[in-house]
Protein backbone atom coordinates (compact mmCIF):
# COMPACT_ATOMS: atom_id res chain seq x y z
CA UNK A 1 0.00 0.00 0.00
CA UNK A 2 3.11 2.46 0.61
CA UNK A 3 3.03 2.47 -3.27
CA UNK A 4 -0.37 4.00 -3.54
CA UNK A 5 0.73 6.49 -0.60
CA UNK A 6 0.18 10.45 -1.04
CA UNK A 7 4.00 10.96 -2.10
CA UNK A 8 4.15 8.57 -4.47
CA UNK A 9 0.87 8.30 -6.87
CA UNK A 10 0.35 5.80 -9.31
CA UNK A 11 -2.74 4.11 -7.65
CA UNK A 12 -5.55 2.34 -9.92
CA UNK A 13 -7.64 5.02 -8.21
CA UNK A 14 -5.30 7.81 -9.15
CA UNK A 15 -5.44 6.78 -13.22
CA UNK A 16 -9.53 6.27 -12.85
CA UNK A 17 -9.49 9.68 -11.47
CA UNK A 18 -6.87 11.11 -14.16
CA UNK A 19 -9.25 9.02 -17.20
CA UNK A 20 -12.64 10.97 -15.74
CA UNK A 21 -10.69 15.04 -15.96
CA UNK A 22 -9.45 13.43 -19.56
CA UNK A 23 -13.38 12.51 -20.72
CA UNK A 24 -14.68 15.81 -18.84
CA UNK A 25 -11.86 17.94 -20.95
CA UNK A 26 -13.02 16.18 -24.30
CA UNK A 27 -16.75 16.45 -23.35
CA UNK A 28 -15.76 20.64 -22.54
CA UNK A 29 -13.86 20.82 -25.82
CA UNK A 30 -17.13 19.19 -27.90
CA UNK A 31 -19.77 21.28 -25.70
CA UNK A 32 -17.83 24.48 -26.73
CA UNK A 33 -17.15 23.97 -30.46
CA UNK A 34 -20.29 22.00 -31.58
CA UNK A 35 -22.47 24.84 -32.70
CA UNK A 36 -19.32 25.89 -34.84
CA UNK A 37 -18.39 22.77 -36.00
CA UNK A 38 -21.65 20.78 -36.64
CA UNK A 39 -24.19 23.93 -37.06
CA UNK A 40 -21.57 26.00 -38.91
CA UNK A 41 -22.69 29.07 -36.97
CA UNK A 42 -20.17 31.71 -37.40
CA UNK A 43 -17.94 32.71 -34.83
CA UNK A 44 -18.80 35.65 -32.22
CA UNK A 45 -16.09 38.63 -32.01
CA UNK A 46 -14.40 40.49 -28.70
CA UNK A 47 -15.76 39.04 -25.82
CA UNK A 48 -18.72 37.23 -26.62
CA UNK A 49 -15.62 34.71 -28.26
CA UNK A 50 -12.57 35.03 -26.00
CA UNK A 51 -13.91 34.82 -22.73
CA UNK A 52 -15.70 31.34 -23.32
CA UNK A 53 -12.57 29.90 -24.68
CA UNK A 54 -10.56 32.05 -22.03
CA UNK A 55 -12.75 29.99 -19.37
CA UNK A 56 -11.89 26.23 -21.73
CA UNK A 57 -8.12 27.01 -21.25
CA UNK A 58 -8.86 27.67 -17.40
CA UNK A 59 -10.38 24.60 -16.98
CA UNK A 60 -7.24 22.69 -18.58
CA UNK A 61 -4.89 24.58 -16.55
CA UNK A 62 -7.32 24.17 -13.33
CA UNK A 63 -7.19 20.26 -14.07
CA UNK A 64 -3.74 19.66 -15.11
CA UNK A 65 -2.19 21.41 -11.78
CA UNK A 66 -4.73 19.29 -9.61
CA UNK A 67 -3.29 16.13 -11.74
CA UNK A 68 0.56 17.33 -11.73
CA UNK A 69 0.88 18.91 -8.05
CA UNK A 70 -1.63 16.17 -6.28
CA UNK A 71 0.70 13.16 -7.30
CA UNK A 72 -1.32 11.27 -9.03
CA UNK A 73 0.73 10.11 -11.71
CA UNK A 74 4.66 8.66 -10.46
CA UNK A 75 7.34 10.90 -11.86
CA UNK A 76 10.48 12.11 -10.59
CA UNK A 77 10.58 15.96 -9.98
CA UNK A 78 14.19 16.92 -11.25
CA UNK A 79 13.22 19.53 -13.62
CA UNK A 80 12.12 23.10 -12.16
CA UNK A 81 9.12 23.15 -14.29
CA UNK A 82 7.96 20.11 -12.55
CA UNK A 83 7.19 21.73 -9.25
CA UNK A 84 4.66 22.29 -6.82
CA UNK A 85 5.45 25.80 -7.45
CA UNK A 86 4.78 25.83 -10.93
CA UNK A 87 1.47 23.32 -10.64
CA UNK A 88 -0.08 23.94 -7.65
CA UNK A 89 1.06 27.69 -6.95
CA UNK A 90 0.61 29.20 -10.60
CA UNK A 91 -0.76 26.65 -13.05
CA UNK A 92 -3.75 25.34 -10.42
CA UNK A 93 -4.10 28.85 -9.08
CA UNK A 94 -4.03 32.21 -10.91
CA UNK A 95 -4.18 30.39 -14.91
CA UNK A 96 -6.63 27.69 -13.50
CA UNK A 97 -9.42 28.31 -10.48
CA UNK A 98 -8.53 32.29 -9.80
CA UNK A 99 -9.18 32.48 -14.10
CA UNK A 100 -12.18 30.37 -14.15
CA UNK A 101 -13.89 32.47 -11.41
CA UNK A 102 -12.56 35.96 -12.97
CA UNK A 103 -14.11 35.08 -16.30
CA UNK A 104 -17.71 34.09 -14.26
CA UNK A 105 -17.11 37.52 -12.60
CA UNK A 106 -16.85 39.63 -15.59
CA UNK A 107 -19.81 37.93 -17.15
CA UNK A 108 -21.98 38.83 -14.34
CA UNK A 109 -20.36 42.52 -14.30
CA UNK A 110 -21.42 42.48 -17.51
CA UNK A 111 -25.08 41.52 -16.99
CA UNK A 112 -25.34 43.57 -13.58
CA UNK A 113 -24.49 47.03 -15.92
CA UNK A 114 -27.15 45.78 -19.06
CA UNK A 115 -29.76 44.78 -17.22
CA UNK A 116 -29.42 46.48 -13.75
CA UNK A 117 -28.21 49.66 -15.19
CA UNK A 118 -29.32 49.68 -18.81
CA UNK A 119 -25.73 50.17 -20.17
CA UNK A 120 -22.61 48.84 -21.25
CA UNK A 121 -20.27 48.54 -18.66
CA UNK A 122 -17.62 51.34 -18.51
CA UNK A 123 -14.67 49.04 -18.30
CA UNK A 124 -14.01 47.21 -21.34
CA UNK A 125 -13.56 43.16 -20.21
CA UNK A 126 -10.25 42.83 -22.23
CA UNK A 127 -8.73 45.11 -19.33
CA UNK A 128 -11.42 44.10 -16.45
CA UNK A 129 -10.44 40.31 -16.37
CA UNK A 130 -6.88 41.24 -15.84
CA UNK A 131 -7.91 43.51 -13.02
CA UNK A 132 -9.92 40.85 -11.38
CA UNK A 133 -6.88 38.02 -11.54
CA UNK A 134 -4.44 40.42 -10.17
CA UNK A 135 -4.94 39.21 -6.45
CA UNK A 136 -4.42 35.84 -7.67
CA UNK A 137 -1.18 36.51 -9.29
CA UNK A 138 -0.10 38.71 -6.03
CA UNK A 139 -1.02 35.71 -3.82
CA UNK A 140 0.77 33.25 -6.04
CA UNK A 141 4.23 35.44 -6.43
CA UNK A 142 4.02 35.78 -2.74
CA UNK A 143 3.87 31.79 -2.00
CA UNK A 144 6.59 31.43 -4.50
CA UNK A 145 8.65 33.97 -2.42
CA UNK A 146 7.61 32.00 0.99
CA UNK A 147 7.63 28.89 -0.37
CA UNK A 148 5.84 27.64 2.10
CA UNK A 149 4.88 24.13 0.63
CA UNK A 150 5.71 20.79 2.44
CA UNK A 151 6.98 17.69 0.07
CA UNK A 152 3.43 16.61 -0.21
CA UNK A 153 2.45 20.44 -1.61
CA UNK A 154 0.79 21.60 1.24
CA UNK A 155 0.25 24.62 2.65
CA UNK A 156 0.84 25.32 6.62
CA UNK A 157 -2.29 26.08 8.47
CA UNK A 158 -1.86 29.76 8.19
CA UNK A 159 -1.38 29.75 4.41
CA UNK A 160 -3.83 27.31 3.88
CA UNK A 161 -6.70 29.78 5.98
CA UNK A 162 -5.75 32.65 3.35
CA UNK A 163 -5.85 30.87 0.37
CA UNK A 164 -9.31 29.59 1.79
CA UNK A 165 -10.09 33.84 2.18
CA UNK A 166 -8.69 34.66 -1.49
CA UNK A 167 -11.63 31.33 -2.69
CA UNK A 168 -14.23 32.21 -0.86
CA UNK A 169 -13.82 36.32 -1.44
CA UNK A 170 -14.23 35.19 -5.34
CA UNK A 171 -17.70 33.36 -4.29
CA UNK A 172 -18.84 36.35 -2.34
CA UNK A 173 -18.10 38.61 -5.11
CA UNK A 174 -19.86 36.43 -7.79
CA UNK A 175 -22.74 36.05 -5.40
CA UNK A 176 -23.31 39.92 -4.80
CA UNK A 177 -23.86 40.51 -8.54
CA UNK A 178 -26.20 37.73 -8.51
CA UNK A 179 -28.21 38.65 -6.59
CA UNK A 180 -28.21 42.10 -7.68
CA UNK A 181 -29.84 41.16 -10.95
CA UNK A 182 -31.86 37.81 -9.99
CA UNK A 183 -34.86 40.30 -10.04
CA UNK A 184 -34.75 40.48 -13.92
CA UNK A 185 -36.78 37.99 -15.82
CA UNK A 186 -33.99 36.93 -18.07
CA UNK A 187 -34.62 35.08 -21.56
CA UNK A 188 -32.30 32.38 -21.78
CA UNK A 189 -30.32 30.63 -19.07
CA UNK A 190 -27.99 33.54 -17.29
CA UNK A 191 -29.12 33.47 -13.78
CA UNK A 192 -29.22 29.86 -13.56
CA UNK A 193 -26.03 29.00 -14.91
CA UNK A 194 -25.16 31.96 -12.57
CA UNK A 195 -26.11 30.17 -9.59
CA UNK A 196 -25.16 27.07 -10.68
CA UNK A 197 -21.51 28.11 -10.82
CA UNK A 198 -21.51 29.47 -7.52
CA UNK A 199 -22.96 26.11 -6.17
CA UNK A 200 -20.49 24.19 -7.33
CA UNK A 201 -17.59 26.40 -6.78
CA UNK A 202 -18.38 26.33 -3.23
CA UNK A 203 -18.22 22.63 -3.27
CA UNK A 204 -15.26 22.30 -4.34
CA UNK A 205 -13.87 24.70 -1.82
CA UNK A 206 -15.77 22.50 1.28
CA UNK A 207 -14.69 19.40 -0.24
CA UNK A 208 -11.06 20.54 -0.51
CA UNK A 209 -11.14 22.22 2.82
CA UNK A 210 -12.08 18.72 4.20
CA UNK A 211 -9.62 16.97 2.48
CA UNK A 212 -6.99 19.38 3.40
CA UNK A 213 -8.05 18.82 7.48
CA UNK A 214 -8.56 15.13 7.17
CA UNK A 215 -4.74 14.69 5.63
CA UNK A 216 -3.38 16.60 8.54
CA UNK A 217 -5.42 15.21 10.98
CA UNK A 218 -4.56 11.23 9.65
CA UNK A 219 -1.69 11.83 7.37
CA UNK A 220 -0.26 8.11 8.79
CA UNK A 221 -3.72 6.78 6.92
CA UNK A 222 -2.86 6.30 3.16
CA UNK A 223 -6.44 5.40 1.79
CA UNK A 224 -7.62 8.33 3.68
CA UNK A 225 -5.41 10.33 1.23
CA UNK A 226 -5.79 8.51 -2.14
CA UNK A 227 -9.27 8.69 -1.42
CA UNK A 228 -9.41 12.05 -0.45
CA UNK A 229 -7.38 13.12 -3.23
CA UNK A 230 -9.39 11.19 -5.93
CA UNK A 231 -12.26 13.04 -5.02
CA UNK A 232 -11.19 16.05 -5.77
CA UNK A 233 -9.88 15.82 -9.08
CA UNK A 234 -13.44 13.94 -10.12
CA UNK A 235 -15.31 16.50 -8.08
CA UNK A 236 -13.03 19.10 -10.60
CA UNK A 237 -14.13 17.65 -13.17
CA UNK A 238 -17.69 18.07 -12.69
CA UNK A 239 -16.73 21.60 -11.69
CA UNK A 240 -15.41 22.67 -15.38
CA UNK A 241 -18.31 20.85 -17.00
CA UNK A 242 -20.96 22.42 -15.24
CA UNK A 243 -19.17 25.94 -14.53
CA UNK A 244 -18.53 26.72 -18.55
CA UNK A 245 -21.53 28.66 -20.04
CA UNK A 246 -21.80 30.16 -22.92
CA UNK A 247 -25.78 31.33 -22.62
CA UNK A 248 -24.03 34.57 -20.76
CA UNK A 249 -22.17 35.47 -24.04
CA UNK A 250 -23.97 34.27 -26.48
CA UNK A 251 -27.45 33.36 -25.44
CA UNK A 252 -28.77 32.54 -29.35
CA UNK A 253 -26.34 29.17 -29.14
CA UNK A 254 -28.53 27.79 -26.62
CA UNK A 255 -31.05 27.31 -28.50
CA UNK A 256 -29.14 25.27 -31.18
CA UNK A 257 -30.00 21.50 -30.67
CA UNK A 258 -26.99 19.00 -30.36
CA UNK A 259 -27.43 17.15 -33.12
CA UNK A 260 -27.44 18.24 -36.37
CA UNK A 261 -30.58 17.05 -37.79
CA UNK A 262 -32.57 18.64 -35.61
CA UNK A 263 -34.03 21.63 -36.70
CA UNK A 264 -32.69 25.36 -35.12
CA UNK A 265 -35.35 26.22 -32.70
CA UNK A 266 -34.88 29.80 -33.16
CA UNK A 267 -32.65 31.09 -36.12
CA UNK A 268 -32.45 35.01 -35.02
CA UNK A 269 -32.60 36.83 -31.99
CA UNK A 270 -35.80 38.83 -33.68
CA UNK A 271 -37.42 35.03 -33.11
CA UNK A 272 -35.70 34.49 -29.93
CA UNK A 273 -37.27 37.53 -28.04
CA UNK A 274 -40.68 36.79 -29.89
CA UNK A 275 -41.06 39.57 -31.96
CA UNK A 276 -44.11 39.81 -34.08
CA UNK A 277 -43.76 38.38 -37.36
CA UNK A 278 -40.09 38.88 -37.42
CA UNK A 279 -38.53 37.44 -40.51
CA UNK A 280 -42.01 36.14 -42.04
CA UNK A 281 -43.73 37.26 -45.05
CA UNK A 282 -47.52 36.68 -45.02
CA UNK A 283 -48.02 34.52 -48.18
CA UNK A 284 -51.61 36.41 -48.40
CA UNK A 285 -50.66 39.82 -47.21
CA UNK A 286 -51.44 42.41 -50.13
CA UNK A 287 -48.70 43.20 -52.75
CA UNK A 288 -47.87 47.08 -51.80
CA UNK A 289 -46.78 48.91 -55.26
CA UNK A 290 -43.11 50.05 -55.30
CA UNK A 291 -42.64 53.67 -56.11
CA UNK A 292 -38.86 54.86 -56.77
CA UNK A 293 -39.84 58.80 -55.93
CA UNK A 294 -40.81 57.20 -52.23
CA UNK A 295 -38.20 58.34 -49.71
CA UNK A 296 -35.84 54.99 -49.25
CA UNK A 297 -36.22 54.62 -45.56
CA UNK A 298 -40.06 54.72 -46.52
CA UNK A 299 -39.79 51.72 -48.98
CA UNK A 300 -37.70 49.43 -46.82
CA UNK A 301 -40.34 49.08 -43.95
CA UNK A 302 -41.88 47.25 -46.79
CA UNK A 303 -40.46 43.46 -46.23
CA UNK A 304 -41.01 42.52 -49.57
CA UNK A 305 -39.20 45.32 -51.49
CA UNK A 306 -36.29 44.96 -47.96
CA UNK A 307 -35.72 41.43 -48.53
CA UNK A 308 -35.04 42.60 -52.50
CA UNK A 309 -32.91 45.23 -51.40
CA UNK A 310 -31.07 43.22 -48.98
CA UNK A 311 -30.46 40.19 -51.61
CA UNK A 312 -29.43 43.23 -53.81
CA UNK A 313 -26.99 44.44 -51.09
CA UNK A 314 -25.05 41.00 -50.27
CA UNK A 315 -24.65 40.15 -54.23
CA UNK A 316 -22.59 43.91 -53.52
CA UNK A 317 -21.06 43.06 -50.86
CA UNK A 318 -22.70 45.66 -48.51
CA UNK A 319 -25.75 43.90 -47.30
CA UNK A 320 -24.65 44.85 -43.92
CA UNK A 321 -26.73 48.37 -43.72
CA UNK A 322 -29.13 46.59 -44.92
CA UNK A 323 -29.54 44.25 -42.16
CA UNK A 324 -28.95 46.50 -39.36
CA UNK A 325 -32.02 48.65 -40.70
CA UNK A 326 -34.06 45.27 -40.25
CA UNK A 327 -32.93 44.44 -36.84
CA UNK A 328 -33.48 48.24 -35.78
CA UNK A 329 -36.78 47.76 -37.40
CA UNK A 330 -37.65 44.78 -35.35
CA UNK A 331 -36.49 46.24 -31.93
CA UNK A 332 -38.95 49.36 -32.67
CA UNK A 333 -41.66 46.68 -32.60
CA UNK A 334 -40.75 45.51 -28.99
CA UNK A 335 -42.92 47.90 -26.20
CA UNK A 336 -40.88 50.42 -23.88
CA UNK A 337 -42.44 49.29 -21.34
CA UNK A 338 -40.48 45.61 -21.91
CA UNK A 339 -36.77 46.43 -21.24
CA UNK A 340 -35.56 43.17 -20.77
CA UNK A 341 -36.54 42.18 -24.23
CA UNK A 342 -35.32 45.87 -25.89
CA UNK A 343 -32.09 44.99 -24.21
CA UNK A 344 -30.85 41.99 -25.59
CA UNK A 345 -31.99 42.96 -28.88
CA UNK A 346 -29.97 46.32 -28.39
CA UNK A 347 -27.20 44.66 -27.30
CA UNK A 348 -27.67 42.03 -30.07
CA UNK A 349 -27.55 44.48 -32.76
CA UNK A 350 -23.92 46.43 -30.75
CA UNK A 351 -22.25 43.39 -30.63
CA UNK A 352 -23.21 42.42 -34.12
CA UNK A 353 -22.92 46.21 -35.95
CA UNK A 354 -21.55 48.35 -34.02
CA UNK A 355 -18.40 47.60 -31.78
CA UNK A 356 -15.50 47.15 -33.72
CA UNK A 357 -14.27 44.19 -35.82
CA UNK A 358 -18.29 43.01 -35.15
CA UNK A 359 -18.97 40.15 -37.54
CA UNK A 360 -20.83 42.99 -39.81
CA UNK A 361 -19.48 45.66 -38.84
CA UNK A 362 -21.05 48.42 -40.12
CA UNK A 363 -19.44 52.06 -41.64
CA UNK A 364 -20.22 55.18 -39.50
CA UNK A 365 -18.69 58.25 -37.89
CA UNK A 366 -16.76 58.19 -34.94
CA UNK A 367 -19.78 60.49 -33.04
CA UNK A 368 -22.54 58.26 -33.59
CA UNK A 369 -20.25 55.00 -33.22
CA UNK A 370 -19.66 56.60 -29.47
CA UNK A 371 -23.18 57.78 -28.82
CA UNK A 372 -24.03 53.98 -29.09
CA UNK A 373 -21.03 52.86 -26.71
CA UNK A 374 -21.26 55.17 -24.33
CA UNK A 375 -25.59 55.43 -23.66
CA UNK A 376 -27.05 55.66 -20.27
CA UNK A 377 -29.96 53.73 -21.47
CA UNK A 378 -29.91 50.85 -23.71
CA UNK A 379 -33.75 50.48 -24.11
CA UNK A 380 -34.07 54.58 -25.71
CA UNK A 381 -36.73 54.18 -28.02
CA UNK A 382 -33.66 56.45 -30.31
CA UNK A 383 -30.79 54.87 -29.82
CA UNK A 384 -29.86 54.22 -33.25
CA UNK A 385 -31.43 56.85 -34.84
CA UNK A 386 -28.82 59.00 -35.99
CA UNK A 387 -26.50 55.77 -36.98
CA UNK A 388 -29.93 54.50 -38.64
CA UNK A 389 -29.45 58.22 -40.43
CA UNK A 390 -26.53 58.04 -41.61
CA UNK A 391 -26.40 54.92 -43.33
CA UNK A 392 -29.88 55.55 -44.93
CA UNK A 393 -27.41 58.30 -46.82
CA UNK A 394 -24.88 55.75 -47.48
CA UNK A 395 -27.86 53.68 -49.07
CA UNK A 396 -29.08 56.28 -51.20
CA UNK A 397 -25.92 56.84 -52.86
CA UNK A 398 -24.42 53.69 -53.32
CA UNK A 399 -27.15 51.43 -53.67
CA UNK A 400 -30.15 52.75 -54.63
CA UNK A 401 -29.69 54.32 -58.16
CA UNK A 402 -27.84 50.90 -59.35
CA UNK A 403 -31.07 48.59 -57.22
CA UNK A 404 -33.71 50.36 -59.97
CA UNK A 405 -31.97 49.03 -62.82
CA UNK A 406 -30.84 46.01 -61.42
CA UNK A 407 -33.17 42.06 -61.83
CA UNK A 408 -33.61 42.07 -58.51
CA UNK A 409 -36.28 44.76 -58.80
CA UNK A 410 -37.25 43.90 -61.76
CA UNK A 411 -38.11 40.24 -60.25
CA UNK A 412 -40.20 41.97 -57.64
CA UNK A 413 -41.71 44.48 -60.02
CA UNK A 414 -43.23 40.63 -61.68
CA UNK A 415 -43.95 38.78 -58.51
CA UNK A 416 -45.73 41.94 -57.36
CA UNK A 417 -47.91 42.16 -60.35
CA UNK A 418 -47.98 38.35 -60.01
CA UNK A 419 -49.43 38.91 -56.24
CA UNK A 420 -51.48 41.51 -56.92
CA UNK A 421 -53.61 39.81 -59.86
CA UNK A 422 -54.04 36.69 -58.41
CA UNK A 423 -55.41 38.88 -55.21
CA UNK A 424 -57.66 40.18 -57.66
CA UNK A 425 -58.05 37.14 -58.97
CA UNK A 426 -58.50 35.69 -55.61
CA UNK A 427 -61.88 38.23 -54.34
CA UNK A 428 -63.92 38.01 -57.76
CA UNK A 429 -63.92 34.28 -56.94
CA UNK A 430 -65.10 34.73 -53.97
CA UNK A 431 -67.66 37.09 -55.24
CA UNK A 432 -68.49 34.57 -57.69
CA UNK A 433 -68.14 31.88 -55.81
CA UNK A 434 -70.08 28.48 -56.60
CA UNK A 435 -72.47 26.78 -54.35
CA UNK A 436 -73.90 23.52 -54.85
CA UNK A 437 -76.73 23.71 -52.15
CA UNK A 438 -77.63 27.21 -54.19
CA UNK A 439 -77.67 25.41 -57.65
CA UNK A 440 -80.58 23.02 -56.82
CA UNK A 441 -83.20 23.43 -58.46
CA UNK A 442 -86.14 21.70 -57.84
CA UNK A 443 -88.42 23.08 -59.98
CA UNK A 444 -89.82 20.26 -63.39
CA UNK A 445 -89.13 22.35 -65.87
CA UNK A 446 -85.07 22.81 -65.31
CA UNK A 447 -83.47 22.01 -68.53
CA UNK A 448 -80.53 21.09 -66.88
CA UNK A 449 -81.97 18.96 -63.99
CA UNK A 450 -80.25 15.72 -65.19
CA UNK A 451 -77.02 17.75 -64.65
CA UNK A 452 -77.41 18.49 -60.80
CA UNK A 453 -76.55 16.90 -57.55
CA UNK A 454 -79.79 16.19 -55.78
CA UNK A 455 -80.63 18.51 -52.66
CA UNK A 456 -79.84 15.88 -50.56
CA UNK A 457 -76.79 15.02 -51.50
CA UNK A 458 -75.05 18.27 -51.65
CA UNK A 459 -76.43 18.77 -48.15
CA UNK A 460 -74.77 15.08 -46.58
CA UNK A 461 -71.39 16.73 -48.44
CA UNK A 462 -70.93 20.14 -47.42
CA UNK A 463 -73.10 19.79 -44.07
CA UNK A 464 -71.96 17.15 -42.13
CA UNK A 465 -73.47 18.41 -39.20
CA UNK A 466 -77.25 18.17 -38.78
Amino acid sequence: MASCSAVHGGCPSDYVAVSIAIFSMILLFVRSSFPFLIHKVPSAKGSAFWIPAIQVIASFNFLLGIVMAGNFLKYKKNHWWLSCYVWAVWVEGPLGFGLLMSCRIAQAFHLYYAFVKRRLPPIRSHFFLPLIVLPWIAGAAIVHMKKPLNYRCHLGTYWIIAAICLHTSYIAVLVIFTGAIRHIEFRFDELKDLWRGILVSASLIGLWVSAYILNEVHDNISWLQVTSRFLLLTTASILVLVFFSISISQPLLTQIGFIKREPLEFKTMCQALGIPDSGLLLRREQAAVIDPNEPLDKLLTDKKFRQSFMAFADSCLAGENVHFFEEVHELGKIPIDDPVRRIYMARHIINKYIIAGAAMEVNLSHRSRQAILNTTDLTHPDLFTDALNELIQLMKTNLAKDYWSSMYFIKLKDETSARSNGHEMEQMSGAYSFSPRLSCVRAIDDPFHHDHLSCGSSQDVHDPYP
